[in-house]
């Protein structure tokens, strides 16, 4: 018994690597192929700026929608469904011929991949909770390999002259056959405690939603916000603050996100000794100081280096918010975890609306110094993430403790 549940725990953990790789990697060959999407579509770049926006928005309501269905209909069959989705609307951008079929297209691929996010992540807590240790970072490390896999295939298929339709199309049925290869591996939907459990899980709603839930979303908005800065502007900070050459302002971003990579197939070992609130207060922490050292830096080299601490502080942050959120009531894990991931993407999205206005009034390195605040305040409520059964308790005055005797 023991050894069959062994097996079926590594089976279910190594399926939910593969959605979370797949994820990444359709994901990574939609914005090798932007350029060509964009041409194909005859639309400016102001023009796909906007309809970008769709994607988001398809995104973020996927989630929302996908994160009750999870809970109702559990992640073996929820998670599968919206991996096909995702996949299968991968090719509609490269069937675009102007500027409303391809913000369809977007909307539907981001409903797609909001989907496909939150119900990995719901079945990654369950997984979790049967290896009862961290493993959340990884799962997320892996997302961030198959993007390095799809830049890697999408740079050959172009060199090869493949159309963009030809690439997304195939690789739109490989991962159509991964997620129905895979599949039968996901642990089946968890038997709730009790029927007032099961109810509860059903009706969760955005009214219903614990403070404690809405605060950890709070967190992942402002942590979420702080890493978009390094995906958006750190290669123009480089070359118009620092007046650095193009090859080497890109490597600001890359040793970002490379250490990022590092930084959370490393978390879960860090997060099993620690916790996750250390990880969360002192990752916090140290990108603030990051981003203050990049915001203050003379020289390119120290600002490299600023790049590559933000991003090893950022690296377990928002990993431990969503274990955090989808353990707080297994039977609400898909509601909980769609909350925390929801906010957290809008704050993805917010970041140039945010960052870009204020370059108008300060030069753009000082513009970090908001999102260096906003890790300050995840650092100081760290705390959020403890639940309460693993708070301390106070202990018991000596009168208490002569009446435990006397009852004893």
């Amino acid at each position: 018994m023991f050894g069959g549940m062994t097996r079926s725990s590594r089976a279910a953990r190594l399926a939910t690597f593969a959605y979370f790789t797949l994820n990444g990697f359709v994901l990574g060959i939609w914005i090798v192929h932007i350029p060509a999407v964009e041409h194909r579509a005859g639309i400016s770049h102001a023009v796909l700026g906007w309809l970008l926006l769709l994607l988001g928005a398809g995104a973020f309501a996927g989630m929302q929608l996908v994160g009750p269905l999870t809970d109702r209909f559990g992640a073996r069959k929820v998670v599968p469904l919206s991996a096909a989705l995702c996949s299968a609307t991968l090719v509609l951008p490269a069937l675009a011929v102007n500027a409303w079929t391809l913000g369809v297209a977007l909307l539907v691929f981001g409903i797609g991949n909001g989907s496909l996010d939150v119900s990995m992540n719901t079945h990654a807590v369950q997984v979790e909770a049967r290896y009862k240790r961290p493993i959340m970072s990884a799962f997320h490390a892996v997302f961030s390999i198959g993007g390095v896999l799809a830049a890697l295939v999408g740079a050959r298929a172009l060199s090869w002259g493949w159309s963009t339709t030809a690439t997304l199309t195939a690789v739109s049925l490989f991962a159509l056959a991964v997620t129905a290869v895979v599949a039968p591996a996901l642990l089946p939907r968890p038997e709730a405690a009790s029927v007032l459990e099961r109810s509860t899980a059903k009706a969760t709603t955005w009214r219903t939603t614990p403070p404690r839930i809405w605060a950890l979303a709070a967190l992942a908005l402002m942590l979420m916000l702080s890493e978009g800065v390094a995906n958006d502007w750190s290669v123009l900070a480089m070359r118009d603050v620092l007046d650095a050459p193009a090859a080497t302002a890109a490597l600001a971003y890359g040793a970002f996100a490379t250490v990022m990579t590092i930084g959370r197939f490393l978390t879960d070992r860090v997060a099993a000794r620690f916790g996750p609130v250390a990880i969360v207060r002192y990752g916090s922490a140290l990108a603030a100081l990051a981003l203050t050292m990049i915001a203050l830096s003379p020289s390119i080299p120290l600002a490299i280096a600023g790049w590559v601490l933000f991003g090893i502080g950022l690296s377990g942050t928002i990993p431990q918010l969503f274990s955090a959120a989808g353990h707080a009531n297994p039977n609400a894990a898909g509601a909980n975890v769609s909350r925390v991931a929801g906010l957290g993407y809008l704050g993805m999205l917010a970041g140039p609306a945010i960052i870009g206005p204020l370059t108008h009034l300060m030069p753009l390195n000082y513009t970090f110094f908001l999102p260096a605040a906003f890790c300050v305040v995840a650092a100081l409520t760290a705390h959020i993430l403890r639940s309460k059964a693993e708070e301390p308790q106070p202990p018991l005055s000596t009168a208490a403790q002569n009446r435990g005797a006397l009852r004893v």
